[in-house]
């Protein structure tokens, strides 16, 4: 039987999706104890932003590299590696004697983590047909939200009653054990059950070179063009709740860790509406372009608003504004519904790769120039947080740039479908 008509499709899509979950659930969930961090280990609000930014480092830095490999050699044990990185990256977490400790166990946790979206985009392209991709990158969108919400309050209350150690370190454990269900459902099962139509090995030999594939892809317009999106709808997002924006409710909004957590929650709540409802819309609309135009906008107006409400912000309006950030972002999943229709499935991994870095890289810098124009002014968080809103308002242009860029796809679905 295909893999694209098998029930056993459903049980890789829950397993990929439950290991995705777990994974984003740790990635944000430092941003819950910068202060604690600051105070633990005397360090400055700079140096808090450089340890978040080596994890996207490591994250954007590996995009390329791991797709060019998950294309040629398959996705399944790039994922289950990620998984295992992951989890090492959270246990020597947990117990960092200093900050050096602390930048390095956040590096390894960007290396696996940079391992498990693109190829969990890839596998679900070997498994799906084409026309249920937009839908399920609705799933995919929804299941990072809910990932990312447990690293909120939940997670905060964790914090609260065990310390910040414990709970990295059974996640870690956690992540570790669960990588051997992922070689199992991924690699032993399907060796048994199914046999490719296509010898990878024989499907190697026919393969274009590394090196050309990688120049056709950096020299298109629309891998460009997705690479900004992803850049200021992902990473002004991400790079703010993983870093400053829990402590912007400390130091702003006044309120205490756990509120503060809750309202990076309104973000998650706009993000957990805006994937799955965009990917219907669109769906519907049969237009990507058109409707993450809209979902760009949004962005960029709702970051301009934070700025515009100046030092002494409106709790009301920052939640709304929270909400409809976090709106687009659950939106971003639109990136590689323009990747799977633009580019042949043989190199879905390393466009998916490049786009994905893009959102990554813009996390690399928010928080540490984030943190340094904080430290601009170290006795008035009023005024830092003010002026550091500026930076995701530019990098929103960025992304809206992107997608002005965006060709339309007019190739024909068939034609789709025969890549598959």
């Amino acid at each position: 039987m295909n893999k694209q008509e098998s029930s056993y499709r459903w049980v890789v899509f829950s397993t990929v999706l439950l290991a995705y979950f777990l994974i984003i659930s740790q990635r944000t969930a430092p941003g819950l104890i910068t202060d604690q961090l600051m105070k633990d280990f005397h360090v400055s609000a700079a140096v808090i932003g450089l340890m978040s930014s080596f994890q996207f480092f490591a994250y954007a830095g590996f995009q390329i590299p791991i797709g060019l490999l998950s294309d040629r050699y398959g996705p399944n044990r790039f994922l289950i590696i990620g998984t295992i990185l992951t989890g090492i990256g959270c246990v020597i977490y947990s117990f960092s004697p200093n900050e050096y400790v602390l930048i390095v166990s956040r590096f390894i946790v960007g290396t696996g983590d940079a391992m498990i979206f693109l190829n969990l985009v890839i596998i679900l392209s070997q498994w799906f047909k084409a026309q249920e991709f937009v839908k399920l990158l609705g799933m995919v969108s929804l299941v990072s939200s809910l990932g990312s919400l447990t690293a909120t309050l939940p997670f905060s209350v964790w914090i609260s009653f065990a310390g910040w150690r414990t709970p990295f370190l059974i996640l870690g454990i956690i992540l570790a054990i669960f990588s051997y269900v992922l070689y199992t459902i991924l690699v032993l099962k399907p060796n048994k059950i199914y046999k490719d139509s296509i010898d990878i090995k024989k499907r190697n030999q026919n393969r274009e070179s590394v090196w050309r594939i990688l120049r056709r892809t950096i020299s298109a317009r629309q891998a460009w063009a997705t690479f900004l999106c992803h850049f200021g709808l992902v990473g002004a997002y991400v790079g703010f709740i993983g870093s400053w924006g829990v402590p912007y409710g400390i130091h702003v909004l006044e309120l205490s860790r756990s509120e503060a957590s809750q309202l990076m929650m309104y973000g998650l709540f706009g993000a957990i509406l805006g994937g799955p409802l965009i990917s219907w819309i669109t769906s519907r609309l049969d237009s990507i372009k058109n409707v993450y135009t809209y979902v760009h906008i949004i962005a960029l107006l709702s970051w301009g608003g934070l700025f515009f409400l100046g030092v002494n912000p409106s709790f009301i309006l920052v939640v709304i504004l929270f909400f409809l950030i976090g709106f687009g972002n659950g939106a971003s999943a639109l990136t590689f519904a323009v990747v799977r229709k633009s580019f042949p499935i043989e190199e879905v991994g390393v466009v998916t790769g490049f786009s994905n870095m893009g959102g990554f890289l813009s996390a690399v810098l928010l928080p540490i120039l984030f943190g340094k124009v904080l430290d601009l002014s170290p006795h008035d968080f009023h005024l830092g947080y003010h002026y550091g809103f500026i930076i995701p308002v530019l990098f929103s242009l960025i992304g809206l740039l992107g997608v002005i860029m965006i060709k339309k796809e007019r190739r024909d679905e068939k034609n789709v479908l025969n890549a598959v």
